[in-house]
């Protein structure tokens, strides 16, 4: 007897660690880390970690509806004139109410076509570029943005013993803005990489 097992896709999304951000010296803003670890088929990267602020999530959803109108929507969690940064209570309530948004988002095969979803889960773009690579308006596609910022951002276990394995790291100094991609700053290519403690706003 010849066993056929076929492996059981998954997608695991963690929205975490919430962190205050220095707009200017007015403003501040909290953004939190978008982890992805799945085996789909649908996803570029099976393996990635990004970082989003809240008014993201708002384009994200508001473009994702735009491009399936047969289909409701999950809802973010609701902006309030009274969510204070500073309460503990408050962000965490957000970071739950964003995870919940991805995986009813994530559940749904037609959402998961969208590729402004995977930009803006497996890129640090911002909705301008997103909306130019999907446009066909940049030099690189969705699949060479993804990996592009992949290759900016090898912070994963697994990919740590390739690179012990003799695999050659990528020099983030070799990076220019001629790749299309814009300079390989922190506002390109933050990911997961530890950011300075936050100044009080």
């Amino acid at each position: 007897l010849i066993f056929i097992m076929r492996l059981q896709e998954f997608v695991t999304v963690l929205v975490r660690d919430p962190r205050t951000q220095k707009e200017d010296s007015w403003h501040s803003y909290i953004d939190y880390e978008i982890f992805i670890h799945t085996n789909s088929m649908c996803f570029t990267r099976k393996t990635s970690c990004v970082r989003r602020r809240f008014r993201e999530f708002v384009w994200l959803r508001q473009k994702l509806q735009s491009n399936a109108v047969l289909i409701q929507l999950p809802e973010l969690p609701s902006k309030t004139p009274f969510f204070n940064m500073n309460n503990p209570h408050h962000v965490d309530h957000r970071r739950q109410g964003l995870q919940e948004f991805l995986e009813k988002i994530l559940q749904d095969a037609l959402l998961l076509s969208d590729s402004r979803l995977h930009l803006f889960l497996q890129t640090q773009l911002s909705p301008e570029d997103m909306e130019a690579c999907v446009s066909g308006q940049t030099k690189y596609s969705v699949a060479d943005a993804i990996h592009k910022f992949a290759s900016l951002n090898r912070r994963f276990p697994i990919e740590d013993e390739e690179r012990k394995k003799g695999k050659n790291d990528v020099n983030p100094d070799s990076e220019s803005s001629s790749s299309g991609l814009g300079p390989s700053d922190d506002s390109i290519s933050c990911g997961c990489k530890a950011s300075p403690a936050s100044e009080e706003s």
